[in-house]
């Protein structure tokens, strides 16, 4: 048999063969004489939730539109898949045409959540390709990485050749030419480098040394190409109506976790939530226009035939027209018997008349976000919204008959106390009073209270804060779960404490965490963000062995003028401005958001920044 014939006769034995069959409506196919680039694109995590990520769908439509590429896609096998590939010796292999992994010119692997990375290693090794860089020869592709968790691309750094920053739909097109050309023209890896230090976004961790004091804090990179920049900085587009986009998305044949035309409104936030990393990284706001918008809908619903579309942005109702706009989709959805979706949405811009739109067609449980459970709380994480905004928001849509509530809350949070958590308990206490006040609301009610646990991210106002101890975190589980099981119709849901704690040593991490990572998946880690997969203790034999400490990372707070290991890395935002925000953010100070006026960020130093005009009436209304 051959390598195809092998690959399909292990798919009679798996629980989902259709993750790895390809084939799929709208995926791509190009003859072997057309193609100058093969790029394989990996997502490292199972079919299902790569295939829910528009980011894929994005990144494959702009590679495969570029003549002479072809994207091909990759997914980490799920646990059976896995077994029967080590057991019959089948590399890695992409969806669209059963070539191994091996055979690609790159490997682009997208960073989206750090409990990832251990998925990285796996797919490289299922590939047959060394993890460390430097034992990669010239005959294996380049790997490369994007996305968030890029912007501390320090943990990776030994693993992966080179990181592209920020938007990718430019920086990969000229990714791709440069590749192109060196593959014409021949050349060495090292030469293939360099010629990429001179692209605009794009860091190169084999051409800096990180220094450390005695202490064991680093103190800088050393640059060992002189043509490398002393910072690299992020790829922003500017245009996003004119920037490529998926009119044909794949259409997976199994349902994947997000199985929905997704339309990207805008990029960006304008908020300034000190815990947000994206708040930060995305800016500026930059966002399409209603026309475009209404034609994408209309477009992909007539080539996808999802019976549901949802909208995608950081905050979906700060759109500068979101009510004529979700007007004319409920038109459009109405016509096509589609429902539509609007996540993100904020308590204090909150569209009843939008919500109305929505609920006429299709009524599901409601999400809000106070993160915090007091006002001064929301005041140290610069969170907008009052008790009035929470409240008032909670009795408009049980009258509009929403009989489901979800909350989101962040503890662990800079400055909080355990009457921050007693807030947490009030204000859902208080949703139940308002639905009983209303004597014409029928039928059951429930106020879920999900908790996550606060993880310090690099690039943002909070990268210098401490996390809670895994021990204080569980008090503090307890200590609310015993606040809230008291009150009748309200759940309670939290985080895994484990699987924070490393979400923190990864996001604050240098280049030493990446030998425990290495350890950690030798030692069999691996999905380590699925429950069923995490193994905490051969986690902790892994930083033992490597003699990495993770309170380190994780339980530190960081000095003012301390070298952080992402300072390599320029976000737009500058670090004086997320150093301000913190020391704001320690006397309980909010910053207004940067549409009534700016806020001195940093971003104008490479971008046109005016003050934005989207929602602009009702913040100064």
């Amino acid at each position: 048999m051959n390598f195809t014939e092998r690959i399909e006769e292990l798919l009679m034995r798996v629980n989902k063969p259709a993750a790895y069959m390809g084939g799929e409506l709208y995926s791509a196919d190009k003859n072997a004489e057309e193609i100058d680039l093969n790029f394989g694109f990996c997502f490292p995590d199972t079919y299902e939730i790569g295939m829910s990520y528009l980011g894929l769908q994005i990144i494959y439509h702009v590679l495969n539109e570029l003549p002479g590429v072809f994207c091909q896609r990759l997914f980490a096998p799920a646990a059976d898949m896995e077994a029967l590939m080590r057991e019959n010796d089948i590399s890695l292999f992409t969806l669209e045409k059963k070539q191994p992994a091996a055979e690609m010119d790159i490997l682009g692997f997208t960073l989206q959540y750090e409990l990832s990375f251990t998925n990285i290693l796996n797919m490289l090794n299922l590939a047959g390709i060394p993890l460390r860089s430097k034992d990669r020869g010239e005959t294996y592709p380049v790997i490369a990485a994007g996305g968030n968790c890029s912007f501390n691309p320090e943990p990776l750094a030994d693993i992966i050749d080179f990181f592209m920053l920020g938007d990718g739909e430019e920086v990969l097109a000229e990714t791709a030419d440069i590749i192109k050309e060196h593959k014409k023209s021949g050349g060495t890896k090292a030469e293939l480098l360099k010629k990429l230090a001179e692209v605009e976004g794009i860091y190169i961790p084999s051409f800096y040394e990180p220094k450390y004091d005695e202490s064991g804090k680093m103190i800088g990179h050393k640059k060992l190409y002189d043509k490398a920049p002393d910072r690299v900085v992020k790829r922003i587009v500017m245009d996003m109506d004119n920037v490529s986009y998926p009119m044909n998305p794949i259409v997976p044949y199994i349902e994947v976790v997000h199985d929905r035309s997704v339309i990207e409104l805008f990029r960006g936030c304008t908020r300034g939530c000190r815990f947000c990393q994206a708040g930060m990284i995305c800016r500026p706001v930059r966002q399409r226009s209603r026309s475009v918008v209404t034609d994408f809908a209309e477009r992909q619903l007539e080539n996808t035939g999802y019976d549901e579309m949802s909208l995608l942005s950081l905050s979906t109702s700060d759109y500068s027209e979101i009510e004529p706009l979700v007007s004319e989709l409920m038109t459009i959805c109405k016509r096509r018997e589609v429902g539509l979706s609007i996540p993100s949405l904020r308590l204090d811009s909150f569209s009843y008349d939008v919500l109305r739109e929505i609920q006429e067609y299709r009524k599901t449980g409601l999400t809000f976000a106070p993160e915090a459970g007091t006002q001064r709380l929301r005041n140290i994480i610069n969170k907008s919204i009052t008790d009035e905004h929470i409240y008032t928001a909670a009795e408009n849509v049980i009258r509009m008959g929403y009989n489901n509530i979800k909350l989101y809350f962040m503890i662990g949070l800079p400055g909080e106390r355990d009457e921050d958590l007693d807030g947490i308990a009030e204000i859902a206490k208080k949703i139940v009073d308002i639905k009983r006040n209303i004597p014409e609301f029928k039928g059951r009610f429930n106020v879920t209270v999900s908790v996550s646990n606060f993880v310090p991210k690099a690039q943002t106002p909070f990268q210098w804060a401490a996390q809670d101890t895994p021990q204080e975190f569980d008090r503090k589980h307890k200590y609310l779960k015993e606040r809230i099981k008291g009150i009748k119709n309200v759940s309670f849901q939290y985080h895994g404490t484990e699987t924070s704690f490393l979400e923190a040593v990864f996001s604050r991490g240098d280049r030493r965490v990446g030998e425990a990572l290495i350890r950690a998946w030798e030692l069999g880690c691996r999905f380590d963000g699925w429950s069923e997969h995490f193994k905490y203790d051969k986690w902790m034999q892994a930083f033992e062995e490597t003699g990495v400490d993770p309170a380190f990372y994780s339980e530190r707070v960081r000095g003012a003028d301390e070298y952080m290991p992402w300072d390599i890395i320029d976000c737009g935002v500058t670090k004086k401005y997320m150093r301000s925000e913190y020391e704001k953010a320690m006397q309980e100070v909010q910053t207004p958001d940067c549409r009534k006026g700016c806020t001195g960020c940093g971003l104008k130093r490479f971008v046109e920044c005016p003050e934005y005009e989207m929602g602009r009436n009702y913040l100064l209304g």
